[in-house]
């Protein structure tokens, strides 16, 4: 990143939040003061281009205003009980076979997340050159591995002052076999074999299966805050200016990363680059399943409490509120054009989406909804995921597979497991953690065993 403060070429400029790193930092990274102001004036400046004022407050648990608290009673959760249908096209016909499915209303919903939530992709992103930084060979938990660190390069030629460097891992049993799973986590760097007191790993658990366990570092091919929308590959594309309202978030830019690891990935035969999955906790969570819903090649995933932006529906009143994530804290994971469903008088209902068709974009591919204890998980919505899950099942059933086959919400530790989409809620909390041994489960028999 110093680089990138004291390289910057007035070319790739306009005055803009880039132009105020060089303000703030005098050639290094600003303090968290700077890195603020930079946040609002982006932020002004999206709230100009969607042409709304202040959006609706997020709910704010820690208020002393009772009144900004999150909603957490049941009864009153549900003050836009009827949801988009994902089997009804935009023209009112109903979708009755999977090639309607493929060749009609999928590519709308697509297009309906793009313009109103997550953004598009633009056409200029930038090809990918990756590097074997470093391998090694160690031993991991009694068995032989080897861990390859991975660098991905985006061609920056288009603005030499932003560099976009994409960190991965990989880690596989050192025995030779080749066509190897991987699951792929969204995570951080460092050693991957570094473990916790009291805890079985899931890479652990992935190499005792003989299978490859991946880790992608999303900071690395976006920040996650506002201050970094001028840079990181949404930075790169835009050399550097100001996002439009319909333009791409971090969660989208995150799964854009990871579509390029599944590139490396086929190059090499050591793996099979068509059994990969993809697993996220709370934002990661998020960001894997959006990633899912646009990447076709994802052929699962293990979508963690993942809440508003995830797999709990917007039109829920529950823990966080489409508030929360178009403020100036979270905005950057979405378009700007979701803002106008926080601002007065258009609200949640307003929507022509919802979270139940995200999960249905992942049709038929398994994937397996999880959530936590209703005290460590709560604020991610536990019930609004399962809800979204039974609203997707359809999609499923329609294409063949088995969905959750009930809508009434299953108890703590009993997984509703017998479809290719699938619930379970853990008695742990905002984690995965309990939940890790029964994806892999569903996994080798939805994906490995086939």
């Amino acid at each position: 990143m110093k680089n990138f403060f004291s390289t910057m070429l007035i070319a790739c400029i306009p005055f803009t939040a880039s132009a105020q790193f060089m303000m703030f930092g005098g050639g290094n990274r600003p303090n968290q003061d700077s890195l603020r102001k930079i946040t609002a004036v982006d932020y002004a400046d999206m709230l100009a281009k969607v042409g709304v004022g202040q959006p609706r407050e997020g709910r704010q648990p820690n208020s002393e205003d009772q009144s900004k608290h999150p909603n957490y009673d049941e009864l009153t959760a549900n003050p836009y009980p009827f949801y988009p249908d994902p089997l009804v096209t935009e023209s009112g016909k109903k979708v009755t076979s999977a090639k309607m499915w493929h060749k009609v209303r999928r590519p709308e919903i697509v297009k309906m997340f793009e313009d109103h939530v997550y953004g598009h992709i633009p056409g200029n992103v930038p090809s990918v050159r990756w590097e074997v930084v470093n391998e090694e060979k160690k031993d991991f938990a009694g068995k032989p591995v080897v861990i390859r660190y991975l660098k991905g390069v985006a061609d920056n030629s288009s603005c030499p002052s932003i560099k976009v460097e994409i960190e991965a891992n990989v880690m596989f049993p050192d025995n030779g076999q080749q066509h190897l799973p991987v699951i792929i986590e969204f995570g951080f760097g460092g050693d991957p074999t570094r473990s916790f007191p009291g805890a079985t790993s899931w890479r652990q658990m992935v190499i005792e299966r003989g299978w490859a366990a991946a880790t992608i570092s999303p900071s690395s091919i976006q920040a996650d805050a506002g201050w970094g929308l001028t840079s990181g590959i949404i930075g790169l594309c835009n050399k550097g200016a100001h996002r439009q309202p319909a333009d791409w978030g971090s969660l989208r830019a995150w799964g854009w990363g990871l579509s390029r690891l599944i590139d490396y990935l086929e190059t090499d035969k050591t793996f099979d680059a068509t059994k990969c999955a993809i697993e996220g906790v709370s934002r990661y969570g998020k960001a894997s399943l959006v990633a899912m819903a646009f990447e076709e090649r994802i052929v699962a995933g293990f979508i963690a409490s993942s809440g508003k932006g995830g797999a709990a529906g917007w039109r829920r009143d529950c823990g966080e509120s489409i508030g929360n994530i178009v403020s100036n804290q979270e905005y950057h994971w979405v378009c700007g054009n979701l803002i106008r469903y926080a601002t007065d008088p258009m609200t949640e209902n307003d929507l022509p989406v919802d979270q139940h068709e995200l999960i249905a974009l992942c049709a038929p591919r398994p994937c397996f909804i999880s959530t936590g204890s209703w005290n460590g998980d709560k604020w991610q919505d536990v019930v609004g995921s399962f809800i979204s899950a039974s609203k997707a099942s359809p999609v499923y059933e329609l294409l063949g597979c088995k969905g959750l086959g009930t809508d009434l919400f299953p108890g703590m530790d009993y997984g509703l497991m017998e479809g290719r989409l699938t619930y379970r809620q853990h008695h742990g909390g905002h984690e995965a953690g309990p939940n890790w041994p029964f994806f892999l489960d569903f996994f080798e028999r939805e994906v490995v065993r086939k």
